[in-house]
């Protein structure tokens, strides 16, 4: 009975334990990369875990500053704390130090920095869960806990060294998907998240954040990231067009416009808006066709056509809008 009791005692203290770490430093037992691109200066995070919305806890980045990657038994003050310290001027290396220096929970964290003149650092705790480790490379880090096996890191680092010259959200993906094809996390799969930030900072997040995509939830988070990051590639040419016109570079937008469309050929708002831009600059016969397409597809599109008229978003004539709705 008393051995009945103590184990008892035993096991409900283990799971205390266990929950504190969930409520206070949630788990993230993960993989992740931190990378400077060394031709514009942008920084970036990528990571993966079989836990939820990995994202929110793990990835953390400032443009102009660095980025940082808090993971295994999370500490998640070293994302804030650490971009701080960068900002103060110290290297990644330095910031790392201190924030492992002033942890009691320093065993069981894991830590990747890179900060903004490219200095890479990373950190495994003693006690985070086999397999578990990280390397530093020129300009980037990888680290990892609770994977498959010990080849996962080493795979994200050769992945990441192979793709030079491809951009660098691209090349983070690339390494999250090398670890993913050597076992990745030993429990499985559930969320991914990617971020790039701007050499510099504007003092505008939604410019300075040029990638910053999260899957908090799916059956296979890197092909849902892959998707996201295509869309987002997409979407960027979409708006890249839209400051071509207003400089008046036609031809140039175009093309930006057709770069987009070809990478989602079965997306009506790329067409649709592409054939209101060739409206507006007269070229309407070329953009009826585009039109047609679109209105084939959805037609609440030729309910919606008439109303940019109104506050002059198309600017075309009465007789053009009405060859327009005809199709």
């Amino acid at each position: 009975m008393h051995k009945i009791l103590f184990l008892f005692l035993f096991i409900n203290s283990i799971m205390l334990q266990a929950q504190f770490y969930q409520k206070d430093q949630p788990f993230a037992h993960t993989y992740s990369i931190v990378a400077i691109d060394p031709e514009t200066g942008d920084m970036g995070l990528a990571v993966q875990s079989n836990w939820f919305s990995v994202g929110t806890i793990v990835s953390w980045g400032e443009a102009g500053v660095g980025v940082i990657a808090t993971q295994s038994f999370v500490n998640p003050a070293f994302g804030p704390e650490g971009l701080a310290l960068l900002k103060e001027g110290k290297s990644a290396r330095e910031v790392l130090e201190t924030l492992i220096a002033g942890d009691e929970g320093r065993a069981v964290r894991q830590l990747g920095i890179v900060d903004a003149k490219g200095n890479a650092a990373s950190y495994t705790g003693e006690n985070c869960i086999y397999a578990a480790g990280g390397i530093v490379g020129d300009g980037f880090a990888v680290q990892a806990n609770l994977m498959e096996r010990e080849t996962v890191w080493p795979a994200m680092a050769k992945a990441y060294e192979a793709s030079e010259g491809k951009p660098l959200a691209e090349r983070l993906l690339l390494a999250l998907e090398a670890a993913q094809s050597e076992g990745g996390d030993i429990r499985g799969k559930q969320s991914a998240a990617l971020l790039v930030v701007g050499a510099n900072a504007t003092g505008k997040v939604w410019v300075d954040h040029k990638v910053d995509l999260r899957v908090d939830d799916h059956v296979t988070p890197l092909q849902e990231l892959r998707r996201l990051l295509k869309v987002h590639t997409a979407y960027t040419f979409m708006n890249e067009g839209d400051v071509l016109v207003e400089e008046g570079k036609i031809e140039e937008a175009m093309v930006a416009y057709s770069t987009a469309e070809k990478m989602f050929p079965e997306n009506l708002e790329m067409q649709f808006w592409h054939a209101v831009t060739l409206a507006n600059i007269n070229r309407v016969d070329e953009a009826l066709p585009i039109f047609k397409n679109v209105f084939e597809g959805n037609e609440k599109w030729t309910s919606l056509t008439p109303r940019l008229t109104k506050n002059g978003l198309l600017t075309v004539s009465e007789e053009d809008l009405q060859r327009i709705l005809a199709l």
